[in-house]
């Protein structure tokens, strides 16, 4: 039965039973997603009977696969599970529900009974809270008035401690009590100067001992505050009453404190006072103990301010009124002999090193080794910075402020650090930006400030009011960059003369600080430097294309050189400053886009001459259509001699222009960038803006504006030679008529006297350019130059077949139509046309293996050439296979 069904339906079956086996087998495993639905009986864990809100319309959903008749049926059937679930449960505890009401009988009158004692305990029990609250109440009044008592009491005590505390420091300092000075009178000043007079004195026991003196008044004066203080919050009025005797108090002691510190001062300082020689190592030892004593009392009293005023007073304003004035400048300047430094162990304990670093300030970059070199004299063994002072009076005189801060108030303010130092909440501004907005001082710093509220304040104010027509003067902008040069090194010696990093920052934010380095002119110094670098630059750039008159020069053209000179004088240590140097910046981009313009002016015109664009034309063309009919016929070549000398010096300036410029931009790109990595990047941060590319990026963009002129340049370089290239491949054209005139023909074993001259043209160029156009553009160049030398050489190869083909049919035809007369001579004449086609083609495999040499020392890739190597397969291709030219050809091919 099988046989009788057709191919494909016993197909069908042997697939059917196939499956069927399978299926059947062991090893089948059901897959639950063919697998036939598998319903559940309906329990108490189905999730649609144990929600607690029944759906009928999910429960219907879930049961979709059963008929309504069926689901019916198993509903009942799980009725009545339940119904007989139920029955059995009453029936397991039917015992304890009979039993539940039989023993609940008669307890409610028990319970009734329970509830009369119940309320009687209850008001019983409010009786006793309400008598307990009423003693709490009575012994909280008791313990309220007590407490008051005792406040009164230690009040009382606190204005007796305050009224002996007052007593006792007008005892200490001598301050009469006068029964008539009303509390609000002024305090006379004998009352005042009571104590002075005394401590005054000529007693020396008396002067050796004021200083312990004055520290236990000052102890005694700030627990006196904090009575007044405490007792103040307390609003009595008795405080008000005794003011006036505390305010007599601190004048009389900051009064004594004052005379005290600046007698110390002028010990240690003055040589007019108390002479040197009178005077032990003991002795000054002893004061520099009492000077740090009289800080500390300054210091414990909050009276900051008061020591600053006293050393501006005593110290620093005689000075800065004798060194600072009009005629200053002009004035010999005497010198300033330091003190002989004290060993550095001390019994002061005085540290004499600075705690910050010094980054001085410099710009006389050209005047010595490294860019950024300290612009000081020398720096002593004792840390003093010094400027040179050869070329600038100004550095002078910050020479001896230098001295006077050194020798007399360095340690001063190294030993009111300490004390600054022990102060959490001492305030340290950011350092401000120096041509920024001002920035107001902290009224609540706490410290000493020496450094900017006494020596900076002073001499800055004293800078500007007295010299400030001759300093900040930027009409002679050498003198100006002088002036700022000194002025800023001078403020980073000040700098490094501070105590601290703190006080660096407090004296850069100080409005002294501000206003003086406001004063600079910088926007007219910068215009008046950018007026002279753009001047030189543009009469440099007026003058015709020439040569640079410098020996062994970077660059060729007078012009070049002219915009790098000014680029170096941009950045110069003579001329730049940091704080313009985005100024700086913008002119050099200016000045690139310039030499660029300049570039753009005086290259050749992008439209070559005809001569030019026939050379290009037919290098292109090769042995395409656009070869004329010119090309097809063998002429006699015109010889190179014969040229317009016109031409020939047109071309050569061309030439030497386009050499000339393409070396000055691959100079200008090293020479900048070598200004950029050495000078420009230091001053200048590599930082982008928001709307603006990095310094870097920017000035690579410019660098690439210049070196998109190169091709342009270039193009003019590889036409010029190529066409004198191609035309010294001229009297290749000629190579078939020479040999058939030859008498005496032979086999050539050496290239034709014109393939040297082909790439002459260019070996001559390469030659006369400096060597780094050579490693960089030679070779490309001369690939290029090749390669069209090559199609023009395939276009005369072609040219001349197509001529021989046109000739030998037109002796063919003239055989046969003399063939009756003269087959013999006939068969001579074929016989030597052959040899004659293949000593021509023996010269020019010659030919072309010379051309291919001569590429070589160019450094052109031969090998890989593709114009080459075609042709060679042109120049090699014999007429026959096997013939005598091919052999002869390939022998010279490999030997």
């Amino acid at each position: 039965m099988s046989q009788s069904l057709p191919n494909g339906e016993q197909t069908n079956q042997q697939r059917i039973s196939t499956l069927l086996a399978d299926h059947s087998g062991d090893d089948y495993v059901s897959d639950p997603h063919t697998d036939l639905p598998n319903l559940t009986s309906l329990s108490h864990n189905d999730p649609h009977l144990a929600a607690s809100s029944f759906s009928a319309e999910d429960f219907l959903v879930s049961r979709s696969l059963t008929s309504l008749p069926d689901l019916r049926v198993e509903l009942r059937d799980y009725q009545a599970t339940l119904k007989e679930e139920l029955v059995q449960l009453i029936n397991d505890d039917y015992a304890a529900f009979i039993s539940l009401s039989t023993d609940l009988r008669g307890e409610g009158v028990r319970l009734e009974r329970l509830k009369y004692p119940l309320n009687g305990l209850k008001q019983e029990i409010q009786t006793s809270l309400d008598q307990l609250k009423l003693i709490q109440t009575t012994v909280q009044d008791k313990l309220d008035e007590r407490s008051a008592l005792r406040e009164e009491k230690a009040l009382l005590h606190l204005l007796l401690k305050l009224s002996e505390s007052l007593a006792r420091l007008e005892s200490l300092l001598l301050i009469a009590p006068q029964q008539d000075e009303a509390p609000g009178s002024p305090v006379s000043n004998s009352s005042l100067n009571t104590t002075t007079q005394v401590l005054h004195g000529d007693d020396e026991r008396t002067r050796m001992n004021r200083v312990k003196h004055l520290a236990r008044v000052a102890s005694e004066f700030n627990q006196l505050l904090y009575h007044v203080e405490k007792a103040r919050t307390e609003n009595c009025a008795f405080v008000g009453e005794i003011n006036w005797r505390v305010n007599r108090v601190k004048t009389t002691l900051s009064s004594d404190l004052d005379h005290l510190f600046a007698t110390t001062l002028l010990s240690l300082t003055s040589s007019d006072h108390i002479p040197k020689s009178t005077h032990s190592e003991p002795d000054k030892a002893r004061w520099w103990s009492d000077l740090k004593e009289c800080l500390r009392i300054y210091d414990s009293l909050g009276g900051w301010r008061d020591a600053e005023e006293v050393i501006r007073r005593e110290l620093v304003k005689g000075f800065v009124k004798q060194t600072i004035f009009a005629g200053s400048l002009s004035v010999p300047h005497s010198p300033l002999m330091p003190h002989t430094p004290f060993l550095p162990h001390s019994k002061s304990g005085v540290q004499s090193n600075p705690s910050t670093p010094y980054t001085p300030f410099s710009y006389t970059a050209r005047l010595r080794k490294t860019p950024f070199e300290p612009q000081f004299l020398s720096v002593s063994e004792f840390h003093l910075p010094l400027l040179d002072d050869s070329e600038d009076d100004l550095a002078t005189l910050y020479n001896k402020i230098l001295r006077f801060v050194e020798r007399d108030l360095k340690r001063l303010m190294e030993v009111a650090e300490q004390f600054t130092a022990r102060h959490h909440q001492h305030v340290s501004p950011q350092p401000a930006h120096v041509h920024g907005d001002a920035q107001t001082e902290k009224p609540s710093q706490n410290g000493f400030d020496i450094m900017s509220r006494v020596v900076w304040a002073e001499i800055g104010r004293a800078i500007m009011e007295e010299l400030g027509s001759v300093v900040f003067a930027a009409g002679n902008p050498d003198d100006f960059r002088l002036h700022y040069a000194s002025t800023q090194n001078f403020l980073a010696a000040l700098e490094f003369l501070s105590p601290s990093l703190q006080s660096v920052q407090l004296m850069r934010s100080h409005p002294t600080y501000l206003a003086f380095q406001r004063r600079w002119q910088l926007p007219i110094y910068f215009q008046l430097r950018w007026k002279d670098i753009v001047g030189k630059l543009e009469e440099a750039l007026a003058l015709k294309l020439e040569r640079t008159s410098i020996s062994a020069p970077a660059f060729i053209t007078s012009q070049a050189a002219a915009c790098y000179e000014a680029l170096c004088m941009c950045w110069s240590a003579e001329i730049c400053i940091p704080e313009i140097g985005y100024r700086f910046w913008r002119l050099t981009l200016q000045i690139l886009s310039r030499y660029r313009t300049w570039l753009l002016a005086n290259q050749p015109p992008r439209e070559p001459s005809a001569n030019v664009i026939a050379a290009i034309a037919a290098e292109k063309a090769g042995n395409g259509p656009g070869t004329s009919n010119q090309s097809t016929r063998s002429s006699t070549p015109i010889p190179h001699s014969e040229q317009s000398t016109e031409t020939t010096a047109a071309d050569d300036s061309l030439l030497n222009r386009c050499g000339t410029l393409i070396f000055d931009i691959k100079q200008m790109q090293k020479k900048v960038l070598e200004l950029w990595n050495v000078e420009i990047s230091v001053i200048l941060p590599d930082v982008a803006k928001d709307d603006e590319a990095s310094p870097s990026a920017a000035l690579q963009h410019s660098l690439a504006n210049l070196e998109d002129l190169i091709p342009a340049l270039a193009s003019h370089i590889v036409a010029i030679l190529t066409r004198r290239s191609c035309e010294a491949l001229a009297p290749v054209r000629s190579i078939p008529s020479q040999y058939r005139a030859m008498s005496n023909k032979r086999i050539p074993v050496e290239a034709s006297h014109f393939v040297p001259e082909i790439l002459k043209p260019v070996t001559h160029f390469l030659r006369s350019i400096p060597d780094i156009l050579v490693r960089d553009l030679g070779t490309a160049w001369a690939t290029e130059i090749f390669g069209a030398v090559c199609s023009r050489y395939m276009a005369y190869l072609t040219a001349m077949k197509k001529t021989e083909e046109s000739l030998r049919r037109l002796k063919k035809g003239k055989i046969s139509a003399f063939s009756i007369f003269g087959g013999g001579s006939a068969t001579v004449n074929k016989e030597q046309e052959s040899k004659d086609e293949e000593r021509v083609r023996v010269q020019m495999v010659l030919d072309v293996a010379a051309l291919g040499r001569d590429a070589r020392s160019l450094g052109v890739d031969v090998d890989s050439h593709i114009g080459f190597r075609e042709l060679e397969t042109m120049a090699t291709q014999a007429p026959a296979e096997g013939s005598s030219t091919q052999r002869i050809v390939i022998c010279f091919m490999h030997g």
